[in-house]
């Protein structure tokens, strides 16, 4: 039996997936179709903490799969400078799991006013985002008590993934994702790849992903900081060659996010140059399992998650709350 509540959640998240990929399937089509008749020019992406990673998922997704181009927004424009930006032509996703963050709801009330469709991905389907917003696409994945974002972020990155096959109508990707429940078991049967061992000695280090995994990467960096209290920073592995690089010395850590896409070759290359400078590096991928590339960015994340627990607790470090940490949040 898993031991504590941040390892229970991180469980849970096929079946849920299953769920709510279910129970989104009409409700994701009626958003398409009013996608389609809006014709937005660009996507605006709403989000803080794990939800702006979610949207950085998101940015790749959109970008590879539509060609459409996809903008982060600076929640502070709306709640403390007070301006009112022309989104007219946007269509904008806001990602939260509460609902509740005053710096998130106006944005939402600012880009109304602007006239752009406004899709909200919220777990809390009675917050005041979810009354707010033109479409909600609720992720159903029941409370989630732990303060370490587990299930609910899957499940934000299975609803974009749903949203994205059907808007493309890709009947492959489709199919992935319908898939995906079952490849995310598989996900949670995979060896342990982040070990208490690996990181024994490690208190500062670099995640290091490309495309779809460079977005996860910067999520795994948030678990480490938030759970471990190890100070990790993700890069795209080739950003970090211009310039960051010389931070690595003889055993410099370095968390290795490998996704099988049409970046890995590139990937894998960059994380060899920083290896041979001196680097440890701790190898985080899918195994065996293949799928559809977009969707394998989620199984890394599964197997990470139930080893970033254990990690935890051989720190001596409760990965329910740790310290400091709130569930909701609340900024201005």
């Amino acid at each position: 039996m898993n031991s504590t509540i941040m390892a229970q959640e991180a469980a849970e998240a096929p079946q849920r997936i299953r769920e709510q990929l279910a129970a989104n399937s009409s409700t994701i089509t009626t958003i398409v179709q009013q996608i389609g008749k809006r014709a937005p020019k660009y996507v605006y992406m709403v989000g803080r903490g794990s939800s702006d990673h979610a949207g950085v998922f998101a940015k790749y997704l959109i970008e590879i799969e539509l060609g459409l181009p996809v903008v982060a927004a600076a929640p502070s424009i709306a709640s403390v400078y007070h301006k009112q930006l022309q989104l007219q032509d946007a269509l904008v996703l806001v990602i939260s799991q509460s609902g509740r963050s005053p710096d998130i709801l106006a944005q939402v009330e600012m880009a109304k006013a602007a006239g752009a469709y406004v899709v909200a991905l919220v777990n809390d389907t009675s917050s005041p985002l979810a009354e707010q917003a033109d479409a909600v696409v609720p992720l159903f994945v029941g409370p989630e008590k732990a303060v370490a974002a587990t299930k609910s972020y899957l499940a934000t990155l299975s609803a974009l993934l749903q949203l994205v096959a059907l808007w493309s109508a890709q009947p492959q990707l489709l199919a992935a994702v319908e898939s995906l429940p079952a490849l995310l078991e598989q996900a949670q049967q995979l060896p342990a790849q982040l070990t208490p061992a690996s990181v024994a000695t490690v208190k500062h280090g670099v995640v290091l992903g490309r495309g779809p995994g460079y977005a996860i990467a910067r999520e795994i960096a948030l678990k480490l900081k938030e759970v471990c209290g190890i100070h990790a920073e993700a890069f795209s592995s080739a950003e970090f060659l211009h310039g960051p690089v010389t931070l690595v010395k003889d055993q410099f850590a370095i968390i290795d996010v490998s996704v099988a896409d049409e970046a890995l070759a590139a990937h894998k290359a960059q994380v060899t140059e920083v290896q041979n400078r001196g680097a440890a590096v701790v190898q985080l991928n899918h195994g065996a399992l293949t799928s559809h590339p977009r969707v394998l960015p989620l199984l890394v994340l599964q197997r990470f998650y139930l080893d970033v627990e254990a990690v935890a607790r051989s720190r001596g470090v409760n990965p329910d709350a740790p310290p400091g940490l709130n569930k909701v949040t609340k900024t201005v």
